[in-house]
């Protein structure tokens, strides 16, 4: 039976603040989740039920990262960035780098209207050798303001 380690729940504050555990925790079978460090976001998605990323046999699974406009803004650029950042610092968090990155899906509420600035933000993040990448128009997403949804799968970095 596998096992599951739930980071900011089960192993108390001095993980919880971490937001992970030490990989040489994890046995082979073992499931880790990782939950935001923000508060507000991480009573969301306790009270919704999912993680923002989980780690297993070597691989982390983020969950989708919307990027959306804030105030003021008058290109998607800023929330583009936004996105991408949030999802460096899981990828951190989960010992991993934009360079582990394996698969990466994009699904866009206007794919051919998006496309040229969100390559734009993209290509400042993901370089080559480029991981597989799959990007869908969708009628619509979860956070109604968001222009674009970001899933990746990633490998836990090599320990040097």
């Amino acid at each position: 039976m596998r096992k599951l380690v739930l980071a900011a729940s089960l192993l108390g504050a001095g993980f919880a603040a971490l937001g992970a555990v030490p990989s040489a925790a994890l046995a082979q079978d073992e499931i880790q989740t990782i939950m935001p460090e923000d508060p507000d976001a991480l009573a969301f998605q306790t009270a919704v039920g999912y993680s923002e990323a989980v780690i297993v046999d070597g691989m982390v699974y983020l969950s989708g990262v919307v990027a959306g406009p804030a105030e003021g803004e008058t290109t998607m650029t800023p929330g583009f960035t936004r996105a991408f950042e949030h999802i460096g610092k899981v990828l951190e968090r989960s010992g991993s780098s934009w360079d582990d990155v394996v698969t990466f899906d994009t699904f866009h509420t206007d794919l051919t209207g998006q496309l040229n600035e969100f390559v734009e933000v993209k290509n400042r993040y993901i370089k080559a050798p480029f991981p597989a990448w799959t990007a869908l128009g969708v009628s619509s997403l979860y956070e109604p303001t968001a222009w674009v949804e970001i899933k990746i799968m990633a490998r836990v970095s090599a320990e040097d």
